[in-house]
């Protein structure tokens, strides 16, 4: 009997499904969300030394113990932040593929989609196509972590980077600017997570890539 012939992919129906995620945009996403639940953990730690608001963030839910240890988790999960953030921008631009998913965008698509969504009717039969409302939030949040690796940067080092620092409007400024941040990349990431559980084969589709 011919080898070939008894191959799945040779039978009837049994194409390959296709490719939704390459591989680099698999482990960059994880990479990502490692780096940024570290972040996002470590920085509540930080947050507690010396509240902006009348609230601290429950100690179970910190990452760090105290002040000392959370900023080590910080400044560790920020190089992985930045880099793999660099890779995959770098990578997205030169593919075409921020070109080709994210665009166009237009502001009557994400009117339409955002009432299809609240309606249940918001259609995900195929995962390689993404709706307005997608586009707009990983713009969006492409843009927040853009703006708290720089606000972040200026409290950091406010004189090294003092200008950067006085574009933020000041030290104290620039630390609300970095909480904002913080704060719409949490609520993209308890939407993006929600919709993962609403719609399993997504999740499925960012670990095996179909």
């Amino acid at each position: 009997m011919n080898e070939a012939a008894a191959t799945p992919a040779t039978l009837p129906g049994a194409a390959a499904k296709p490719l939704v995620h390459p591989r680099w945009v698999r482990v960059t996403h994880w990479i990502n969300a490692f780096a940024m639940l570290t972040m996002i953990g470590s920085g509540w730690q930080i947050y507690d030394a010396s509240p902006l608001f009348g609230f601290e963030f429950p100690s179970r839910i910190t990452l760090g113990n105290w002040l000392a240890g959370a900023l080590l988790w910080h400044f560790a999960a920020m190089w992985l932040l930045v880099i793999n953030g660099v890779v995959y921008v770098a990578l997205g631009v030169l593919t075409g593929r921020f070109r080709r998913k994210l665009f166009p965008l237009r502001p009557r698509d994400v009117v339409r989609d955002l009432f299809a969504a609240l309606r249940g009717r918001l259609a995900h039969d195929d995962l390689s196509a993404y709706n307005a409302v997608q586009k707009l939030l990983y713009l969006g949040v492409l843009l927040g972590g853009a703006v708290i690796v720089l606000s972040g940067l200026s409290i950091w080092k406010p004189v090294q980077f003092q200008d950067l620092t006085s574009f933020f409007g000041g030290y104290n400024t620039a630390r609300y600017v970095h909480f904002a941040a913080m704060t719409a990349i949490v609520a993209f990431l308890v939407v993006h997570v929600a919709l993962a559980v609403l719609v399993p084969k997504s999740l499925r589709a960012m670990i095996v890539g179909r």
